[in-house]
């Protein structure tokens, strides 16, 4: 607790700990090594000096331009031509067809007054049974 104390009254007063060394080392150099001290340079100047390249054209405006429109029709085809295509896949195991197919069952059947479902899936009297012995 007593270490907690010192800590925060050296961050209060500015000062660093012992560990720290003299503040001048922890500075870094203004100029770098080897280079005269001058201006920094205007970004269009370092852009030419260093362009990002993508991999489409030598030119770099050109370089920028083809990266943006190809990113640009690709995430519109990914986006546009993937939901019509999963729009308009088949009916996967065919749960709309069998939904409407039992919806028409039940219509026609309740327009001749039968019931909805029968106790026996199949006409007993077109099955062939065994004897009775």
């Amino acid at each position: 607790m007593a270490a907690l104390g010192r800590a925060l009254r050296a961050l209060r007063a500015g000062t660093r700990g012992r560990s720290a060394g003299p503040p001048g080392a922890l500075e870094l150099p203004r100029v770098p090594l080897g280079a005269e001290a001058h201006a920094e340079e205007p970004m269009a100047v370092a852009q030419r000096k260093n362009p990002d390249y993508h991999g489409f054209s030598d030119d770099p405006a050109a370089d920028v331009l083809n990266m943006r429109a190809v990113f640009v029709s690709g995430v519109s085809i990914a986006i546009v031509l993937g939901s019509v295509f999963l729009h308009y896949l088949p009916d996967y195991g065919l749960q709309s067809w069998s939904r409407r197919e039992a919806e028409r069952l039940v219509r026609e059947r309740e327009a001749r007054g039968e019931p909805l479902l029968t106790p026996n899936y199949y006409d007993p009297a077109r099955l062939p049974l065994p004897p009775q012995d």
